[in-house]
């Protein structure tokens, strides 16, 4: 096995059969992220890609602007989970420490307050994509996302995020939807050459949220597609980032919530 995925021993009951079975998990597990040895979060993730995971959250969450902002200084294994020690700008260190200090300050019901609500939907950047796809595109992206999956393929219950892009699809999986978004947006960061957010789009495996519309803003992706259903706040989000937002993704149906123009005839 490998830090992705666990051997367990299990029972399979089949029809009127029963027998001991080696089957292969996915592991979740702690992951913490430390800016300048500030603890900033822990995510239950899927312990590979680690380094694009740390690029990529760090970038989607706002945390810094721009790749070269950062660095991956350590990481840390331990029983507890894996620590991912990065390096940022003091600047950004210092935006960060305070809205840790804001967050932390008010009395201990998490999120609550008027100030607490406005941190959870932050302002989404606008996004200046001229992207047009065709629907034959969208549909080979998905079919390529299905072929890989090695981890949900050994596993299954593992998401999975890809950018579409000229030369082929970039694949990363997560037991997290948004792990596995942030892992894709590191991996498009530390590829290269970069991959331009421009030149081409996001299809998910899983639902679309506020999140995953919130992190692909930020990336600069005007094309999301998603295999399930979205929720009216990833639509509204969308709406505002000038994303073009297809959901229900299957076969030869998808539905276009937002922006249409970017999705062309064939």
């Amino acid at each position: 096995m490998n830090d992705a995925l666990h051997s367990v021993r299990t029972l399979r009951l089949h029809g009127d059969a029963r027998g001991e079975h080696e089957d292969a998990v996915v592991v979740e597990a702690p992951v913490a992220l430390l800016y300048n040895g500030l603890a900033f979060a822990v995510m239950m993730a899927t312990p590979e890609s680690l380094e694009d995971f740390a690029l990529g959250f760090a970038l989607s969450e706002g945390i810094v602007a721009a790749p070269q902002e950062y660095r991956l200084v350590d990481v840390v294994r331990s029983e507890a989970g894996v620590a991912l020690h990065g390096a940022i700008p003091q600047s950004r260190y210092d935006t960060i420490a305070d809205r840790r200090r804001n967050l932390e300050g008010r009395s201990g019901c998490g999120l609550c307050g008027v100030e607490s609500l406005r941190e959870a939907v932050r302002p989404v950047a606008r996004v200046d994509n001229p992207l047009r796809v065709g629907r034959a595109e969208i549909r080979a992206a998905l079919d390529a996302l299905a072929a890989q999956q090695p981890l949900n393929a050994r596993s299954g219950g593992v998401h999975a995020a890809g950018f579409a892009h000229p030369d082929g699809l970039l694949v990363r999986e997560d037991v997290g939807r948004h792990n596995a978004l942030d892992k894709l947006i590191g991996a498009m960061a530390r590829s290269a050459p970069a991959l331009d957010p421009r030149t081409g789009f996001l299809v998910m495996t899983s639902r679309a949220s506020y999140e995953l519309l919130h992190k692909a803003a930020t990336a600069g992706i005007g094309l999301v597609v998603a295999i399930s259903a979205p929720t009216d706040l990833a639509i509204r989000t969308a709406d505002d980032a000038g994303i073009t937002l297809a959901a229900f993704a299957r076969g030869d149906s998808l539905n276009v919530y937002t922006r249409p123009e970017r999705i062309v005839s064939d």
